[in-house]
């Protein structure tokens, strides 16, 4: 690698304050505010607007849209065109 093109890559912690969850990585990512870790040091601290503790996949609180209803009710409502 290129000396000085490349961004700094070191421990960030990214924080969902949605899902009260936080979880230390390594990133390019930089940030102004920092956190105290549990183990003891001080780590920049990127807020995050959704996680594995808040996105509905993940917590099973996604919903199932009825797909093949959809599409019936459309061509029920407007027939098959062009099938000639």
């Amino acid at each position: 690698m290129k000396p000085g093109i490349h961004p700094a890559y070191g421990p960030v912690v990214f924080r969902d304050r949605a899902g009260d969850f936080a979880f230390l990585t390594r990133s390019t990512m930089t940030s102004d505010k920092t956190v105290e870790w549990e183990d003891g040091n001080t780590y920049p601290v990127v807020d995050v607007e959704i996680s594995s503790a808040s996105h509905p996949f993940y917590t099973g609180t996604a919903r199932v849209l009825d797909t093949a209803g959809r599409v019936e009710r459309f061509e029920r409502r407007y027939g098959r065109r062009g099938a000639r």
